[in-house]
């Protein structure tokens, strides 16, 4: 059985302008790109690469719509490689601009043809969450079915992911929060994941460690101690993305994704409003073994009895942001049944990778506990 993989080759540089003299970027590189990125580190190196600003494709994340229009506009274009430099959106797209052409990118998230990788890829964070740079994971909202989809393919591996702290200077805050939750989400739910093992738990405990530490730091000393942890949080959420690129996710991901393809709610912000109850929930099932080594590691990081864990775990995150009712997002009560319909149907590829089964009562418990 295979334990441990990591293909992507991991760099570090502290401006993008070193990155890209090291890796000689010129004409023959597509760079998929926030238009503010480009203006604030880009323009002054003056690069001949092409140039693709996601914004000219819609706002927020990915859909299939966005990517088959930005597939239309490069058809035409002759590059080698594809230099991501963004979230979680920029880096899912990157991924499927890799390989070979097709006419509507749900067929290959639906798996009806077949996925050839043509192009280099690497990848740049500039935010502390996603954890894509080193996964073989994209995700997309498939608008036809009102449901966010994920593909794990070899074929999606970026060559190198590049780390910059420079690149997260100006993240929100907002921002900062939803993705660095999101990070931890990563690094929690692998680390209970079936597939999970003393490589993959390794870096989960390290991730969870290093922003649990952060975290209790913003509580105490305010927002803008963020600022002096950006390189640690980039560390830490590729570590989390590390450890659940091996082993995957599960129903916290899975409850998240309807709501976040009908509501359009962002990706980290959706499966913060998830976490601690699908965890309370596995905990009553199933108390013993991984989620009681979590457990361990959280009563200790947070000062607290195993059985105050997930209280505590939401007054901390509380500091960072709010928490919300589904209902808050416009979620109607008569789309709980909807909604599980979606998981059970659509998220059998993360339902399987739980830490025990959720029932469909299980699921439609939840997303009413939530409402």
């Amino acid at each position: 059985m295979q334990l441990f993989k990591l293909k992507t080759t991991v760099s570090r540089f502290d401006t993008f302008a070193e990155f890209a003299c090291n890796f000689e970027l010129g004409p023959n590189d597509l760079v998929l790109t926030h238009d503010f990125l480009y203006k604030s580190y880009i323009e002054k190196t003056d690069l001949k690469c092409l140039f693709v600003m996601i914004e000219k494709y819609g706002s927020g994340e990915p859909s299939d719509q966005m990517i088959n229009r930005i597939l239309a506009d490069i058809s035409d274009l002759k590059y080698d490689r594809v230099v991501a430099i963004g979230g979680g959106t920029v880096i899912d797209v990157s991924k499927l601009l890799v390989i070979n052409k097709v006419s509507d990118i749900s067929e290959v998230f639906e798996r009806k043809v077949p996925i050839v990788k043509q192009k280099k890829l690497v990848t740049i964070p500039t935010t502390c969450g996603t954890g894509s740079e080193v996964t073989n994971i994209s995700i997309a909202e498939l608008k036809a079915k009102n449901t966010k989809m994920g593909i794990a393919d070899d074929t999606l591996l970026p060559d190198d992911a590049v780390l910059i702290p420079e690149l997260l200077k100006g993240l929100p805050f907002k921002f900062f929060a939803f993705s660095a939750i999101d990070a931890l989400i990563h690094a929690t739910e692998s680390y209970v994941s079936p597939k999970s093992n003393p490589y993959t738990k390794m870096y989960c405990r390290e991730a969870i460690s290093i922003i649990i530490d952060v975290f209790t730091n913003i509580a105490l000393k305010g927002q803008e101690y963020s600022l002096e942890r950006l390189e640690d949080m980039l560390i830490a959420s590729n570590y989390a993305g590390v450890a659940f690129g091996n082993t995957g996710v599960g129903a916290v991901h899975a409850l998240s994704y309807p709501l976040g393809g009908v509501y359009h709610v962002p990706h980290g912000e959706a499966n913060y409003q998830f976490f601690t109850s699908v965890f309370k929930l596995y905990n009553k099932k199933r108390p013993q073994g991984a989620i009681k080594e979590v457990n361990e590691l959280y009563a200790k990081l947070l000062n607290t009895s195993e059985e105050m864990v997930y209280t505590k775990l939401d007054e901390l995150l509380g500091h960072l942001t709010s928490k919300n009712r589904l209902s808050f997002y416009g979620m109607q009560e008569r789309e709980i049944e909807s909604f599980t319909q979606s998981v059970l149907v659509g998220q059998q590829r993360l339902l399987n990778n739980n830490y025990v089964p959720f029932s469909e009562d299980d699921i439609r418990g939840i997303y009413t506990e939530l409402f």
